[in-house]
């Protein structure tokens, strides 16, 4: 076991990124697809009252959490770290649903090292906290914020919410297999010393 630890975002990283679009689209009587999302906040992509809107998520936060579907290969790339790195899972999610959040790790197996529901967007000062080396993320800002602020690499879920320019050091990729490919051939020289 190295000492490189690895910060990792749950929502739209590990889970699919279309994992509230079923729910939306039921309790708002649309049809949403992923690629209609364009943007980080949701409402901008379908006619509703913002404040209708989160009153709504706030209530069906833990259903939608309890029912997400984790994206092709996360299970077996996160297993196959788990033996070599430090796994920590930091989200914007609140305290609220840490119980939803261990359940769900819990049925799809996931190990993990720590996971901490920081109840904000801004995750800087948690990945500085927790001295993560590289850290996965779906959200831009997010994604160059950390970048930028911690000089770490961050690997970026390419989504069509994210889609605007980011510096050289946010690195886009488009699933599990890629992001394994990118740790396996930056991380082998660190994992030879």
């Amino acid at each position: 076991m190295t000492n490189i630890r690895f910060g990792i975002d749950i929502d739209g990283t590990v889970t699919c990124p279309t994992s509230l679009l079923p729910h939306i689209n039921e309790a708002f009587k649309c049809n949403l697809q992923l690629a209609d999302i364009k943007e980080y906040d949701l409402t901008k992509a379908f006619p509703v009252n913002e404040i209708e809107f989160y009153e709504w998520f706030k209530k069906t936060e833990p259903i939608i959490y309890a029912t997400s579907p984790i994206q092709p290969d996360a299970k077996a790339v996160l297993s196959a770290w788990k033996e070599k790195y430090e796994l920590f899972f930091i989200s914007a999610r609140g305290e609220n649903v840490m119980d939803v959040t261990l359940d769900w790790f819990k049925e799809q197996e996931l190990l993990y090292d720590h996971i901490e529901l920081i109840g904000t967007h801004n995750k800087i000062e948690t990945a500085r906290k927790h001295g993560v080396h590289v850290f996965f993320e779906d959200k831009h800002d997010n994604a160059v914020g950390i970048h930028e602020e911690l000089d770490i690499p961050v690997l970026l879920f390419n989504t069509p919410y994210n889609q605007q320019p980011a510096p050289n050091g946010v690195i886009r990729v488009n699933n599990w297999i890629e992001a394994n490919n990118w740790i396996e051939k930056e991380f082998a020289i660190a994992m030879h010393k």
